[in-house]
């Protein structure tokens, strides 16, 4: 007997309709696949507002603008102009440090600026052609533009005055800066131990400064042979400052020298001619005919002595001059103004030049390892004739020195030589009135009664 199984529906969980219900809301829709369509349609959308609304929520942050939150500088953090991309241009600075040797030809040739524009700014004006006097040691400062050309030079004329030459579209110009300088009086005294250039050091004074007080009383004393421990001076003279900062030795504006017992004043004093000279207190120039020794001092290897050994020959020969021992090529100048009767070499003078000067006089100097004046040529005071050497019977680098007068040797130390022209007495009261408040001024210093001072 066949079976059939009949399906009993369960009366313990009867489906319960629920009308309102998601299913209900749907299931007529999905049977057509146009209704499904609008379906999804309206889900994706409703999923997509809900998403944007809950990101929206979780992202609210004060959305005030940054820049009222950030400090900003007083200044600019880079400044376009000064950097050259606004307003102005990139220049390129060339300094170049003349050498010996140089023209200006060669140095306008190596910065790459023509020989034109040289001879346009040497002929341009007074001021430009101060260019021209550059020497060795100065130094050029070019400015150039992107193309190469010139802009600006500048050219440092001293110490406080500065040439600028101007390049601006072919048109060239020129300015003299000057700057200022502050001048400070300066006392000091000394006493002379060893040297007068230690006794220099101690008192302050520079090299230079040694230099020019001896200068000024080279026409009464001889700085070579006439020293003593013992020996004093006192000078008034001016430091230069330039910004506050000193820069260099001024003028010596008064001095004096005691040398073994003998004492000598000088005073710095222009008598209206435009040329500033010393004078002594009764308004003699302290400049004379003759120098007491024609270089600059330093040892003396032998002294006047009419009996003397020769150190070359050995053998007993008057010794008529003055043997100033010094290092080859130290110069030798003119003792005095006057004529070269001689400018020659032999076996025994070497190198040597014979001047005749007025009223009988006639100097010779000898050893040279070059001459430096031509037998017919004039020559002034302090000129440059010759360089010390050892040529000729020498034995060592050194200068002999003669003093002829009226044909007789004498020693050039002690000779009396011919004194100076004194003011005219129409400016004599004028000297004075200038000369009694510095000299006094230096006498106290002499007596100790004011210390070095600035």
């Amino acid at each position: 007997m066949v079976i059939k199984a009949q399906a009993i529906p369960n009366k313990a969980n009867p489906t319960i309709k629920q009308p309102g219900s998601v299913n209900s809301f749907i299931t007529p829709f999905i049977r057509n696949k146009k209704n499904l369509f609008v379906v999804a349609t309206v889900l994706f959308s409703l999923f997509a507002l809900a998403d944007m609304l809950s990101v929206g929520a979780d992202a609210h942050v004060d959305v005030r603008p940054v820049y009222n939150q950030l400090s900003i500088p007083d200044t600019p953090l880079m400044s376009f102009s000064e950097n050259g991309m606004i307003g102005t241009e990139q220049l390129k600075t060339i300094h170049h440090v003349v050498k010996k040797g140089e023209t200006l030809s060669g140095i306008f040739t190596d910065v790459g600026l023509s020989q034109g524009l040289l001879l346009s700014i040497a002929h341009f004006n007074e001021d430009s052609r101060l260019l021209t006097k550059v020497m060795p040691g100065n130094t050029l400062t070019f400015q150039m533009n992107h193309a190469g050309e010139l802009a600006s030079l500048a050219y440092q004329v001293s110490e406080f005055k500065t040439l600028l030459i101007h390049h601006d579209i072919g048109q060239i110009s020129t300015e003299i800066v000057t700057q200022e300088q502050q001048v400070h009086l300066v006392s000091t005294h000394g006493v002379i131990d060893h040297s007068v250039f230690s006794a220099g050091k101690k008192a302050g004074l520079s090299d230079k400064m040694v230099m020019d007080l001896a200068n000024i009383f080279s026409w009464d004393i001889d700085f070579v042979l006439e020293i003593r421990a013992g020996d004093q001076f006192s000078l008034i003279y001016e430091k230069v400052y330039k910004n506050g900062e000193f820069l260099t030795d001024g003028r010596i504006l008064a001095a004096s020298f005691t040398n073994q017992d003998r004492h000598y004043e000088a005073v710095l004093y222009d008598d209206g001619s435009g040329e500033t000279q010393y004078y002594a207190p009764n308004g003699r120039s302290m400049k004379k005919a003759f120098l007491r020794a024609p270089l600059n001092f330093s040892y003396i290897s032998s002294n006047f002595n009419p009996k003397r050994l020769h150190p070359v020959t050995k053998r007993v020969k008057a010794h008529r001059g003055i043997d100033y021992s010094a290092p080859t090529g130290t110069p030798v100048y003119a003792a005095g103004a006057g004529k070269v009767i001689r400018s020659a070499y032999n076996k025994y003078n070497g190198h040597h030049v014979f001047i005749q000067h007025p009223n009988g006089i006639v100097t010779k100097y000898l050893h040279f390892t070059k001459r430096a004046v031509k037998q017919g040529q004039r020559v002034k005071q302090k000129q440059t004739i010759g360089y010390v050497g050892a040529t000729g019977l020498a034995t060592g680098p050194h200068l002999h020195y003669e003093f002829i007068y009226n044909g007789v040797h004498r020693n050039p130390r002690t000779v009396d030589l011919p004194k100076a022209e004194p003011l005219a007495k129409d400016k004599m009261a004028a000297f004075h009135d200038y000369a009694r408040p510095i000299l006094g001024q230096l006498h106290n210093i002499n007596q100790g009664l004011i210390a070095r001072i600035e």
